[in-house]
């Protein structure tokens, strides 16, 4: 059957597959090209769209297929496609304001990308570069707007004669307002599109595809019992049957409470049972990880331990002629640099080099290495899995691994207090808050680009709102701060003191009862399906003298986990975990984090 094709160009942005995520959500066919593309690629495409990247238009000059700017069909350019766009027709880019999380847009002309949108909206930035002068034809059709009421241009521009548009923000992230909207009146009305793509049509392709790739070989999954894994599991066995599938579940040692135990009774229950097999790995994984600090020298001795621990099982079992299955969606390859314009992020445990170079080898199989979670769900439920696994919370590959934050007991290099207080202060000012920086760093993600930088933490009177517009007052204005967190023991901080540590089997299980008390908390009030993931992760830091371990619980709403907001948890809620958590043996404090991806990552590491 023939569809209508939208074709979306790879600038090496975090949000690139989520654009085309989101045009097949309208059911139209989008697919990912390359800027190095011949213009004979795109032969039969009605539309297509720029995407966002880590690089700089305004330093940069990008070396790809210009004659792409020159296609026949409209285009429309997301941040820095927004300003290669620009660029492209002689208009200015500057590195000058940058905006991260979100922003009042303001619709300032009639353009069809608004057609059913009200005139003010809240949407999505991540940039340090703006369009500064527009290029001929082009007119200002939405400003940006902050708090205090500055405005920034040109936040989306248009050209109707050119068919040419862009925006500065991100409309398909879910936290832009009516950013689905703007897309859809892009490529239905104004690229006049026809829809007629569906998840039942990508299972049938996705079962072929597995089919072919897989021959007469057989797979060998890694089945850690999470949604991504589950549903590959469920489709893996429609394509080559029971026979041919073997799961593999490992206790690496870095699992929630109890953790193993439920995931090898649920696939029982699945019937997936026949062929599944366990190995407890504890011990290798916590020895694979002695010692080490670094985030990223972590995630890859946790990715690297799974592929051993896998061939030797493979070996023993006398299944190594099978290929290695693996429920890998797409922000684990984008947040490893999976393209090759992209940052690297955080290397995801399922792409350390070992993997990278058994799918070289074609010696792996992935049918759901381009979706996202949402995408996955609905998969999951039209192969006729259970709701109550298809929406429980993911849990990432490296488990506790990630949310264990380890140090060597030092200040970090960026660390300044002297420098950064007085900026923290006139965020704070006119508010009933105070905050210090804390001396420990995490992962984040500011324009495209990976961040390692120090949370601010808060304490005082405010509403969640007041808290959420405080916080991206700090992380866009304070330098080398990517995260703010509240105080919940009320009593603030004077001194924090950096503990040497590093990931042990009594500092998971610290981690694990924390985390265990946050869970049942969020089941109690009814609030798992609203929160769409909480981490919990442990901070070696005495506060005041007090403990070695200050624990911050993370609860986000996000659908693709490629951007997500802090969520708003009971009074209640906090109440009931305050008293339990304090009360663990090491705990020295006890935060909520309030940070919006970007610039923080969900997970800390």
């Amino acid at each position: 059957m023939h569809h209508d094709r939208i074709a979306v160009v790879d600038f090496g942005g975090q949000y690139a597959h989520l654009i085309a995520n989101k045009i097949r959500r309208l059911h139209v066919l989008a697919e990912i090209r390359q800027p190095e593309d011949d213009v004979s690629a795109f032969a039969g495409y009605k539309g297509v769209v720029f995407s966002g990247s880590p690089a700089l238009a305004s330093h940069d000059e990008d070396e790809f297929n210009k004659a792409i700017v020159d296609l026949d069909v409209p285009i429309l350019g997301l941040c820095f496609g927004h300003q290669e766009l620009a660029k492209h027709y002689g208009g200015t880019v500057e590195h000058t304001a940058r905006e991260y999380g979100l922003a009042t847009l303001r619709v300032t002309a009639t353009s069809e990308l608004f057609h059913g949108l009200p005139e003010q909206l809240t949407v999505w930035m991540s940039h340090g570069d703006t369009v500064t002068a527009l290029p001929e034809t082009f007119v200002e059709v939405g400003v940006s707007v902050d708090p205090d009421g500055t405005r920034h241009h040109n936040a989306a521009i248009a050209s109707d004669a050119r068919k040419r548009y862009g925006f500065q923000f991100h409309p398909e992230v879910d936290d832009t307002q009516g950013g689905d909207q703007m897309l859809e009146n892009f490529v239905l009305r104004i690229c006049k599109c026809t829809p007629s793509w569906t998840m039942d049509r990508y299972i049938e392709e996705q079962v072929a595809a597995i089919k072919q790739a897989v021959g007469d070989r057989g797979v060998f999954l890694l089945a850690s019992g999470g949604v991504d894994s589950t549903v590959c599991a469920r489709l893996l066995g429609q394509a080559i049957g029971g026979d041919h599938l073997h799961l593999l579940h490992i206790d690496n040692g870095l699992m929630r409470k109890d953790e193993s135990r439920k995931v090898v009774a649920e696939f029982q229950r699945l019937g997936l049972g026949a062929n599944l097999h366990f190995v407890d790995a504890s011990d290798r994984f916590l020895a694979a990880v002695a010692g080490l600090i670094d985030p990223e020298k972590k995630r890859r001795a946790i990715g690297d331990t799974f592929i051993h621990v896998f061939e030797d099982e493979a070996a023993r079992l006398n299944l190594e002629g099978r290929l290695l299955g693996q429920g890998t969606i797409y922000p684990d390859t984008i947040e490893t640099g999976g393209t090759r314009r992209a940052d690297v992020i955080k290397t995801h445990h399922n792409r350390v080099p070992i993997i990278e170079e058994m799918i070289a080898q074609g010696r792996v199989v992935e049918p759901l290495k381009d979706l996202y979670k949402v995408e996955v769900r609905e998969m999951g439920e039209k192969l006729g899995i259970d709701p109550s696994l298809v929406w429980r919370h993911p849990f990432p590959g490296p488990g506790l691994g990630v949310r264990c934050l380890c140090s060597d007991g030092t200040l970090p290099p960026t660390h300044d207090p002297a420098t950064a207080q007085p900026l923290i202060d006139a965020q704070l000012s006119g508010t009933r808050l105070s905050g210090v920086l804390v001396p420990i760093k995490s992962v984040g993600v500011k324009a495209d680009l990976r961040c390692y930088e120090q949370p601010v933490m808060l304490w005082g009177e405010a509403t969640h709102e007041e808290l959420e517009r405080v916080a991206a007052q700090i992380y866009q204005r304070v330098p080398h701060v990517n995260r703010c967190i509240l105080d919940l023991t009320g009593r603030g901080a004077k001194s924090f003191t950096p503990l040497a540590a590093t990931m042990t089997r009594d500092r998971l299980d610290l981690l694990r009862e924390a985390d265990d008390i946050v869970m049942r908390a969020l089941a109690r009030h009814d609030l798992l399906r609203v929160v769409w993931q909480c981490p919990t992760a442990i901070v070696p830091i005495a506060i005041d003298g007090r403990g070695r371990e200050l624990v911050v619980v993370r609860p986000v709403l996000s659908e693709r986990a490629m951007t997500a907001r802090p969520a708003e948890l009971p009074k209640a809620l906090i109440d009931e975990i305050r008293p339990e958590i304090l009360a663990v043996e090491g705990v020295s404090g006890l935060a909520l984090d309030l940070t919006t991806k970007p610039p923080g990552t969900i997970e800390w590491e």
